[in-house]
Order: structure tokens, then sequence, then C-alpha cells
């Protein structure tokens, strides 16, 4: 069965930092491109950070360049979304979702593009 679990959630003050970890089981973690979205009351999801099946490509939002950072450690099948400099609206529910891509380059921006979802982890910022 695949499974994707987000962990690392929490309160934190503005500044602060919170490192977010995606941890998948049941498939073949090297080959699959993951991506991490969040969702803040009454907003659409968004894309926060995307990485490809070997970590050598990645992508940031705009909002979040210079203050996140997106890692994989395949051996741990486990990505880490590294959140420093935090603000109040990036309060949300932050989602893990993994898409299978075989050793494809790309990193993927889209929800609709991804194959399953993590149940999501809160994060709130205090100012």
């Amino acid at each position: 069965e695949v499974q994707v679990v987000e962990s690392g959630g929490g309160l934190v003050q503005t500044g602060g930092s919170l490192r977010l970890s995606c941890a998948a089981s049941g498939f073949t973690f090297d080959y699959w491109a993951i991506g991490w979205f969040r969702q803040a009351p009454g907003k659409e999801r968004e894309v926060v950070a995307a990485i490809n099946w070997n970590g050598g490509r990645a992508y940031l939002a705009d909002s979040v360049k210079g203050r996140f950072t997106i890692s994989r450690d395949n051996a741990k099948n486990t990505v880490y979304l590294q959140m420093n400099s935090l603000k109040p609206e990036d309060t949300a529910v932050y989602f893990c979702a993994s898409k299978a891509s075989g050793a494809d380059s790309r990193f993927y921006t889209s929800a609709y593009e991804y194959d399953y979802w993590g149940q999501g982890t809160q994060v709130t910022v205090s100012s």
C-alpha cells in the first residue's frame, strides 16, 4: 500500500523555522517526484516546492524563495521542506504529494499531476 505521511508542522512565531518531512512507503521512492502544496482557509491549494526524483532539480514558489528549501534523502525515503523566516501568511495545511516519474529530470507543479497525497500537517505562524 502506497503511503505518504507528512510531519513536522506546529505553531511558531514570526521569523521562526520549521522542518517538514514527507515519508513515503509502499513504492520505490527513488523514481518518484515529490511536491509540497499548502492550503490556507478559504484559499485554493497552491504549490510551494517540488523536486525531481534524484534531487537534481527543484522548484520553489516566488513567495517562499530565499526562505524555504526542499531536499530529499532517497536512502530514507524522505523529502524535507526547511522553512525559515516564517511569516503569518505561511499559515496553512501543508501537503506532500508523490508522482511516479521514472528517472525523469522534471519536477511537477500542478496538483492534478500527482498520484498520491498525504493527510497534511498544520503550520501556524503567529504574529
